[in-house]
């Protein structure tokens, strides 16, 4: 073969292996990454001896790699073949191959849940549904109502969901001291009256500011014998609003107004007879510590701002300027 040939036919060989190098690396990247945008919690066991094949085909079975020889070249790759540990895991979809492989060689199988600021119990006991084993209808039998602190938790993702209200109500425990317990007695305020007027605050105003101020509206109608007249306890009768998809329906009719029950503050005078949601240590300490300006009244437009009344026909005015 002639010099130019052979030179030739080495600069295509050359051209071949970089080609299917640089295919093999598209290949390798594609099939590494996450194998769905689904974010949700995966339970995932690796048994004590299980082979490594196992475990990347068991995790290919359960949709968490795209692709089970990948994943081992991926290990071997970044030196972690050996290191994948037995025990209980919480993966997701949405990991990328590395971010599985880390999570089987750190051992890490806590899940964190993030509880915010106003709901009831069961959106409560369907968010950790989502991310942990337990049932909707589990966490309601032993949840109560206002004591299930809003705050993000670490779990055991095979935590039972006594387990769970147990750890919500040691928190709402050290929150509510013996401080706020003592200041609230001297305002002839029990726990649960507390509670409830903490949960209504917690619903009806959206900024810090206000709840004080709020409370003290709502602690003064009391005194004063007037009915609470608040919506969110209509709201929390109602329950779920299959056409707004909403525990807390905001298109309330004339119907819903004259619902016969105890929460519904407009028909009857005092205190509902049970918080209607979990209120954070914001509206709890707003209660303990209200603000008397002198209003008795308040509306808040579709941004939450509060607008304050002293009397009937003020409100009114700011009902017919800000609704």
């Amino acid at each position: 073969m002639k010099p130019n040939k052979k030179k030739k036919a080495f600069l295509w060989l050359v051209f071949l292996v970089v080609f299917f190098f640089f295919c093999a690396v598209l290949v390798f990247n594609n099939q590494i990454q996450a194998p769905s945008s689904e974010k949700k919690s995966v339970g995932f066991k690796i048994k004590p001896g299980e082979s490594l094949e196992q475990v990347s085909l068991d995790l290919k079975e359960k949709s968490l790699v795209k692709n089970s020889f990948f994943f081992r070249l991926l290990l071997v790759k970044e030196g972690l073949a050996g290191k994948i540990q037995a025990g209980d895991f919480v993966l997701s979809p949405d990991m990328k191959a590395l971010e599985v492989a880390q999570k089987l060689t750190a051992g890490f199988s806590d899940v964190q849940v993030t509880i915010p600021e106003g709901w009831r119990n069961e959106e409560i006991a369907q968010e950790l549904s989502k991310n942990l084993t337990i049932k909707s209808s589990d966490f309601a039998k032993v949840a109560k109502e206002g004591e299930m602190f809003p705050d993000t938790y670490r779990f055991k993702f095979d935590a039972t969901a006594a387990d769970v209200a147990d750890k919500m109500l040691a928190n709402f425990q050290n929150k509510f001291d013996q401080k706020l317990k003592s200041d609230a007695a001297g305002q002839n305020l029990s726990q649960e009256e507390v509670l409830i007027l903490a949960s209504i605050v917690e619903r009806e105003s959206k900024f810090s500011q206000d709840r004080p101020i709020v409370a003290g509206i709502l602690e003064k109608r009391l005194k004063l014998g007037m009915a609470l007249e608040v919506d969110a306890t209509l709201q929390y009768a109602l329950g779920y609003s299959k056409e707004e998809k909403t525990w807390w329906r905001k298109n309330l009719t004339q119907d819903d107004l004259n619902l016969d029950s105890p929460y519904n503050t407009r028909k009857n005078v005092g205190l509902p007879p049970t918080p209607i949601c979990n209120p954070g240590l914001d509206s709890i300490n707003a209660v303990v510590y209200p603000k008397d300006k002198g209003y008795l009244y308040y509306v808040s437009d579709k941004n939450g701002k509060m607008y304050y009344a002293a009397n009937l026909d003020d409100h009114i005015k700011n009902i017919q300027k800000y609704l």
